[in-house]
């Protein structure tokens, strides 16, 4: 009997499949993608994901001597970011591929202060309230169960203890909006197959990017995991948002 879409169903793209497949077919793009990730990002932003990233880190403001967990940060952009300012830094991904991209350039760059763990953001190995920040940048969509991620990162946070995502979203800017969407969709597939030799990865990621809820939508969901002063900063016009909660 052939599976239906239904409660037991989670999008891949536009299809509906199965937690299991979603979970293999998610590591299997980027098992596929790890070692062109951060010059497809270059390419596919113009560059722009650099200064979205120094946003987002500037806002989640580590400090020396913090412990902040970096979920889905397989090859280190934002690690490395917090890392510069004094912070003590996890670095988890479901993928160990690339854990051992974010390893490799760690290494490259003499930097040995961060610990690099291969986990599942909805079950999560840490114990309760151990860290004072929790952080995940271009991630969470691809997370099977999005509401079991945000209670696990909203468990391993003290009292006090904040929560920061950043995700693509859906602009609201009229004209722009449909100009992304044909670069998106029409374009974004040619590139990655033209650096990474993998189209239809990077076809799977613009698809999960229109499958995401909308940012409002996204806020209630961090709400109901428990978070308050819940706040959405949207970056050109919501193409891109940072999300932000505190767990008091």
């Amino acid at each position: 009997m052939s599976e239906q879409p239904g409660h037991d169903q989670v999008s891949f793209g536009y299809e509906e499949v199965s937690p299991e497949e979603k979970t293999r077919r998610v590591g299997a793009v980027f098992s596929s993608v790890a070692k062109k990730y951060d010059v497809m990002n270059d390419a596919m932003s113009v560059g722009m994901h650099r200064l979205w990233k120094d946003r987002f880190v500037k806002r989640v403001r580590p400090r020396e001597g913090e412990q902040i967990l970096d979920m889905a940060g397989g090859t280190g952009d934002i690690a490395f970011r917090m890392a510069e300012r004094g912070a003590s830094v996890t670095v988890s991904d479901i993928n160990q591929d690339m854990l051992d991209v974010g390893i490799e350039r760690a290494m490259e760059r003499g930097l040995d202060t961060l610990v690099w763990s291969r986990q599942n953001a909805e079950t999560l190995t840490f114990g309760d309230r151990f860290f004072d920040a929790y952080t995940i940048a271009f991630g969470i969509r691809n997370v099977t169960r999005i509401d079991l991620a945000l209670a696990e990162a909203y468990r391993v946070l003290r009292h006090g203890g904040r929560f920061f995502c950043l995700e693509f979203s859906t602009t609201e800017w009229p004209g722009f909006k449909e100009v992304y969407d044909a670069y998106s969709h029409r374009l974004v597939p040619k590139i990655g197959q033209a650096i990474a030799g993998d189209a239809e990865s990077y076809r799977y990621l613009i698809e999960s990017i229109r499958r995401f809820p909308p940012m409002k939508e996204f806020e209630g969901m961090i709400r109901k995991a428990g978070f308050v002063h819940t706040k959405v900063e949207p970056i050109l016009g919501g193409l891109v948002a940072i999300h932000s909660g505190w767990k008091i």
